[in-house]
């Protein structure tokens, strides 16, 4: 028997469309789900109960401004409002390359109609990338993520994040497409310098960070990719992911647990690759068992752009052409994948048929739709679906002063000192610089910035950032093109070294923005560029030898998006600088730490390896790897081989190891201590250190803490960083550092697939590098 509502909805879809629509309407006035003050499952339950399978269908398809804003004339386009919003009107996408006023004038239009002329008024979520700065034309562009993780400052990466959310609000942009979760474990793969680094712990925190910065502003977070998506075979990208679901919970999930659930990220996307032979699009167990049975995820999951065609024709588990949009559906929906992206064949237009065909459960839509409600009563979207600035205010939101000066801090915090022989650094600012390199008067952003914002008046590229810093004479010599192989420049290069007192080389890899990505342009990093080797590309390292040759002291400074496997660089250049992909101030950020302003404070987030063939060289390596002994090879510098196992000519080991950066500061450690060596499964230890710095200048550590777990039921990582802190110890003085410690973290999965502590002796590490360990303590669990 029908219940009286339901009777009540038989009646109403009797009456023609318009007029159903306008008592849909006034019935909906004094709905529960419209009273800010009642609980958001009351307002969920009572907004679904009112909704057509039409409507549900189109908050679980993404649309785009570009169907009523011509994103080159900025044209209006009411009939395709109109379209997108009886469509694709849960949420739309606005990261195009057009003016500030343009994206918040058309953000407007599209909330004001849904609020205006939809039967029921659920405001949308609007939409853009937001990894290092939101992806709006003139908004600040911070330094790339894995340049982040180098700072080990989680509230500076909280500080830009708030920052972000600040300037998305002021154009009512309302999600931002950030941040990774995923993790560098394999370097060829080209998004390298969009992760946090390789150590789950390390990426937790700064997706922790950046997930309660923007949400803090009631922006939405999206963390990415989940999961498991950054090994690719091959390094290739959205390759198979080869691994197990003890590797999957040990490595590639602790990270995303910490961004999504301790964080209360609103939204996830999903990923490009298969697991273990399963997309994770379509993965039930990774996205509805895991995620929401397990872990009691409330909101919703988004796939990538066009990953959704890729069960067909990528993965070919159903007809590609024409597509199969009804499989692709029943493989994605019900697992768990709640909402399809644009940039393939919207599949999931099709809900509809497939409901009244009797092949889709008309509850496993309302599950998903629900999901992404509750974000939006969270988010108090219905409240306030315009968050936008007015337009005379948003040039003091954007872009402004304070915004500009974080991003020269982050920066700065982030550039990592590799070697610094016979105090090189810091410059004199009175020495004259010769500035040598393709990367010097060039603005090496990353990907995921707009179109053309190398060429942005406010940016601030190397050679200008040492101009800028110094009161001697700079001269500049580019010495060879980036993608060339041509030495013609040579000759001017190193005759600018031979006039000079030092010479700065800037070499590295380059990445392209988003609209110059997909146009087959030359990079040799980012989405879809990945790389078989990591040294140098065309006549970069030759030009850096012929300037070391010169016998002038020789700063080179690698601007890249992952590392660069040179060691004859390491061994030969008088001081060696990373910088990951920096910011619009990078150019200031590194003529700070070159000088002496600031003093360098960056660890590296991932290890460096001698060369690809070692791959991976992650620090975490499993019991029983990196062999036995230390029986390396080598090519010495004057040729001569030098026959080893493991490897015959090189070394498994990194060049520099995860957690590595030298100071202008020296720091000693003493006095370690825990505050108990027998403890709980739930107990919480703490970790004292006293750093001292007995150099003339104040600088600032990062103490890094190591837990071992001596023996274990199953083979675990052979250490793993459990907590840190980045420290300012002033010249001369000593600072006792405290660490919390909680014990649950050191737990395993194990063989029965559960995650426990097991009781036994755990041996806890203390350093400045997971390979520079200066004290351990043992702690008995019981």
């Amino acid at each position: 028997m029908l219940s009286f509502a339901n009777l009540v909805l038989a009646y109403l879809a009797c009456l023609p469309v318009e007029a159903y629509d306008i008592v849909r309407r006034q019935n909906a006035l004094n709905a529960t789900y419209r009273n800010p003050g009642a609980p958001v499952e009351d307002r969920v339950s009572d907004l679904l109960s009112r909704m057509t399978i039409e409507e549900k269908t189109t908050q679980l398809i993404q649309g785009d401004i570009s169907n009523w804003i011509n994103t080159t004339t900025n044209a209006f386009n009411y009939s395709g409002l109109v379209w997108n919003m009886d469509q694709r009107a849960g949420q739309f996408y606005v990261g195009y390359p057009m003016p500030q006023s343009w994206i918040s004038a058309g953000i407007r239009k599209a909330q004001d109609y849904i609020v205006e002329n939809t039967t029921l008024g659920i405001p949308a979520l609007v939409q853009t990338e937001g990894i290092h700065g939101l992806l709006v034309e003139n908004a600040t562009i911070f330094n790339s993520p894995i340049a982040h993780a180098c700072s080990w400052d989680p509230e500076l990466v909280r500080a830009m994040a708030s920052v972000i959310a600040k300037e998305s609000k002021a154009l009512g942009v309302n999600q931002v497409f950030a941040p990774l979760a995923d993790l560098a474990r394999e370097l060829r793969f080209g998004r390298v310098e969009e992760t946090y680094g390789e150590d789950p712990y390390l990426v937790g925190e700064m997706a922790y960070s950046y997930v309660t910065g923007v949400q803090a502003a009631n922006v939405s977070a999206t963390v990415k990719h989940f999961a498991g998506f950054s090994a690719p075979e091959q390094g290739l990208n959205t390759g198979p992911v080869h691994g197990g679901p003890r590797e999957l919970r040990t490595t590639w999930l602790p990270s995303f647990k910490r961004a999504i659930i301790d964080a209360g990220a609103y939204s996830i996307m999903g990923a490009y690759n298969s697991y273990d032979g399963i997309p994770t699009i379509a993965d039930h167990y990774l996205m509805t068992v895991i995620l929401r049975n397990e872990w009691g995820y409330e909101y919703w999951l988004t796939s990538d752009a066009g990953a959704t065609d890729r069960l067909c024709c990528a993965f070919r588990m159903c007809r590609c052409k024409p597509i199969d949009s009804d499989a692709v559906t029943l493989y994605a929906l019900p697992a768990g994948n709640d909402v399809e992206m644009g940039g393939g064949s919207y599949n999931f237009e099709n809900i509809p048929q497939l409901i009244e065909d009797g092949k889709l459960d008309v509850q496993v839509v309302d599950t998903a739709v629900a999901r992404q409600l509750r974000a939006k009563f969270k988010m108090g979207l219905f409240e306030n679906p315009y968050q936008g600035a007015a337009p005379n205010r948003t040039k003091e939101l954007i872009h402004n002063a304070e915004a500009v000066e974080l991003a020269r801090r982050l920066d700065a915090e982030s550039i990592v000192l590799l070697e610094n022989r016979n105090q090189t650094l810091p410059l004199k600012h009175d020495a004259n610089v010769a500035v040598i390199g393709p990367m010097a008067d060039f603005m090496n952003l990353g990907d995921y910035v707009v179109y053309r914002s190398q060429y942005n008046p406010s940016n601030v590229n190397p050679l200008q950032g040492i101009r800028n810093a110094s009161t001697g004479r700079v001269t500049y010599a580019k010495g060879c093109e980036r993608w060339s192989t041509d030495d013609s420049g040579f000759p001017e290069a190193i005759a600018a070294a031979q006039a000079a007192d030092v010479a700065v080389v800037v070499v590295g890899t380059w990445s392209r923005d988003q609209q110059e990505l997909w146009q087959g342009l030359n990079a040799t990093t980012g989405e879809h560029v990945d790389v078989a080797d990591l040294s140098l590309v065309g006549a970069m390292g030759p030009l850096v030898q012929a300037i070391i040759e010169t016998g002038k002291p020789t700063v080179v400074v690698y601007s890249s998006g992952k590392p660069v496997t040179e060691p004859w660089i390491s061994r030969s250049a008088s001081a060696l600088v990373q910088q990951f992909y920096p910011g619009e101030q990078g150019g200031h950020a590194l003529a700070d730490v070159l000088f002496g302003d600031v003093n360098p404070s960056g660890k590296l987030a991932v290890s460096f390896p001698h060369s690809v063939g070692t791959l991976p060289v992650y620090y975490d390596y499993l019991n029983s790897g990196r062999g036995t002994s230390p029986d390396a090879g080598a090519i010495l510098p004057n040729g001569t081989l030098r026959f080893g196992h493991q490897y015959v000519l090189d070394n498994p080991e990194p060049l520099y190891e995860f957690g590595y950066g030298l100071s202008y500061s020296n720091f000693s450690y003493s006095s370690f201590r825990l505050s108990q060596t027998t403890a709980s499964q739930t107990d919480t230890i703490t970790a004292s250190i006293s750093v001292t710095n007995s150099s003339p200048r104040d600088g600032k550590e990062v103490v890094q803490v190591y837990v071992q777990d001596v023996i274990a039921s199953v083979v675990v990582p052979n250490m793993q960083l459990k907590g840190f802190k980045k420290v300012v110890v002033k010249a001369g003085e000593s600072l006792d550092v405290e660490i919390e410690l909680r014990v649950t973290e050191w737990s395993l999965w194990n063989l029965k697939i559960q995650e426990v502590v097991e009781p036994g002796e755990f041996v806890v590490w203390v350093g400045s590098s997971s390979k520079d360990l200066r004290a351990n303590a043992t702690v008995t669990v019981r």
